[in-house]
């Protein structure tokens, strides 16, 4: 287990997940506060829909002869409307939105599998009746559900109700309360001695890690937050060399090593992209058609050829093999050298022996 793993606790509200290679998922579980502010804002979508729909239906019925309507069409019709608001409309949005209804999306909720994969429709199905039979509208017992969900989603470590709890799934924010502040700069002190570091054996998950720990060691308390500091700055150390003047505190090593590791970084890069600007400047700019002139690299490092004279004065024509392999093309192909030089050809067309 690596330091970072050791030392960090779950957060309140961690939904606890953990994808298929085990990396535990930096995911907060949605309380009852944020669900019902978003099943309020759904409430309001439904009593639109429903409006609609009893527009649609007055105006469709208005439509058929009279005496077709009659009092079982009525409830047949009131049936529809409500399984499709209440049921259709969370599943629908669920389905087709990734998890959210309009409600959740507002506030920034998602439904999820239990594993942290999409939510399935069988999944949004359960969830749906679960909900409209013992929590909302709660058509058994109201009172009663009402009181036995609100009190399972307090009680729940991940606030789950119990819709959740029957369809398997979990109810998590998409937008993170987490402000991430940049890696501290290292002191001026140090530059001289990061300067000497010997980094080619410092492991890039180590790395990774450190600058975890520093762009979010303000969430951690005392003592955890220097425990984590040494033991990080003993791998550290143990990697790279030589030591550090001493006085300091391991927090202020750990930014002179990785803020000297980006130094060489953007170095390192910055000489790889003027290499390849040298060496192809065609790959810089916008690609064009090829020009019949060469660019003067590549007529510096081409040897000089005469210029070709008609077919009549050369003699054969080349194979078209000859002309792939650059030898004998005419005008040539630009940066390909043949493998063997070709002979020069005499005055007469014929080959200079």
């Amino acid at each position: 287990m690596s330091t970072a793993a050791r030392w960090t606790a779950p957060a309140a509200g961690d939904a606890g997940l953990v994808s298929g290679e085990a990396v535990r998922l930096d995911v907060r579980a949605a309380r009852i506060g944020s669900r019902v502010l978003a099943l309020l804002i759904d409430v309001l979508l439904q009593l639109v829909f429903g409006l609609l729909l009893i527009v649609i239906a007055t105006l469709a019925l208005a439509a058929l002869p009279y005496g077709v309507f009659d009092a079982a069409l009525e409830r047949a019709l009131l049936t529809v409307g409500v399984v499709l608001l209440l049921i259709g409309y969370p599943v629908c949005f669920e389905r087709l939105n990734e998890g959210r209804t309009p409600g959740k999306a507002a506030v920034g909720l998602r439904v999820v599998s239990h594993d942290g994969g999409p939510v399935g429709l069988r999944q949004s199905l359960t969830r749906a009746l679960v909900g409209v039979a013992v929590e909302w509208p709660g058509l058994v017992l109201p009172l009663l559900s009402w009181v036995a969900g609100a009190t399972v989603m307090l009680t729940d470590a991940r606030g789950r109700r119990l819709g959740d709890l029957v369809a398997g799934t979990l109810v998590v924010h998409t937008r993170t309360a987490v402000s991430w502040r940049p890696v501290p700069a290292p002191l001026p002190v140090l530059t001289s001695w990061a300067y000497t570091l010997d980094l080619s054996r410092l492991d890039p998950s180590l790395a990774l890690t450190t600058r975890q720990y520093l762009t979010r060691s303000h969430q951690f308390a005392e003592p955890a937050r220097s425990d984590l500091a040494r033991q990080l700055w003993r791998e550290v150390a143990a990697t790279t060399g030589p030591p550090p003047p001493p006085g300091l505190p391991e927090a202020v090593y750990l930014a002179a090593v990785l803020g000297e590791r980006h130094r060489r970084a953007r170095q390192r890069l910055a000489g790889e992209r003027g290499l390849a600007a040298a060496l192809w400047p065609q790959l810089g700019s916008t690609p064009t058609l090829r020009s019949a002139e060469p660019t003067p690299l590549l007529r510096s490092a081409e040897p000089t050829l005469p210029d070709p004279a008609p077919t009549s004065a050369r003699g054969p024509v080349p194979s078209p093999r000859a002309v792939e392999a650059g030898q004998a093309a005419p005008g040539g192909l630009i940066g390909v050298r043949p493998s063997v030089p070709a002979r020069r050809s005499g005055a007469d067309g014929t080959g200079g022996h």
